[in-house]
């Protein structure tokens, strides 16, 4: 919800392997800074006209500052289902309370250089107003499909969200 405040660095992950079985846990700060492999949900909002939410993430994020998502969402907690990140995530980005239970899509490990993670991708529909955590984004507005497409070479995207996007395309396209 809206007055939650942001996860901090000390948040406890697990740490999972190339199967997503989880093998030790770690506090968030040291998961990103040994990249150790852990998991993210990434939830594709829609209004109540089809309209994607669309958002630029502040400075003062730890992973990925001031680039634009077209994914709310974020680390699953120890402990915590992929299910229960992804709601609390959605709700907690949009400022919103009440929303439906965001429906599973797909998932695929994401790994760069820099990252790894297992990434869940779910949407959800939020018809209520949105009231974005000011800790978390800086920006936001909802995009047509084809606006979003319009925007993907001319704005900063966080990498992780345009591959979980590219990967969305393609498994749309099937």
């Amino acid at each position: 919800m809206a007055d939650q405040k942001p996860r901090s660095a000390d948040e406890l992950l697990d740490i999972v392997d190339e199967q997503d079985r989880v093998v030790g846990q770690a506090r968030r700060e040291d998961a990103m800074a040994r990249r150790l492999r852990h998991r993210c949900v990434f939830v594709l909002a829609r209004d109540a006209d089809g309209r994607i939410f669309v958002h630029r993430r502040t400075p003062e994020k730890i992973v990925f500052p001031s680039l634009y998502d077209m994914f709310v969402g974020g680390v699953v907690g120890a402990g915590e289902s992929y299910a229960e990140a992804a709601l609390r995530e959605a709700e907690e980005e949009l400022g919103v309370a009440g929303l439906p239970q965001p429906e599973p899509l797909f998932h695929f490990l994401y790994e760069t250089p820099e990252h790894t993670w297992w990434s869940h991708i779910y949407e959800v529909s939020c018809t209520l107003p949105v009231n974005p955590q000011v800790e978390e984004v800086a920006w936001h507005g909802f995009l047509t499909d084809e606006e979003l497409e319009r925007r993907l070479p001319e704005w900063e995207w966080v990498p992780d969200g345009r591959e979980a996007y590219r990967r969305l395309q393609e498994w749309r396209n099937r």
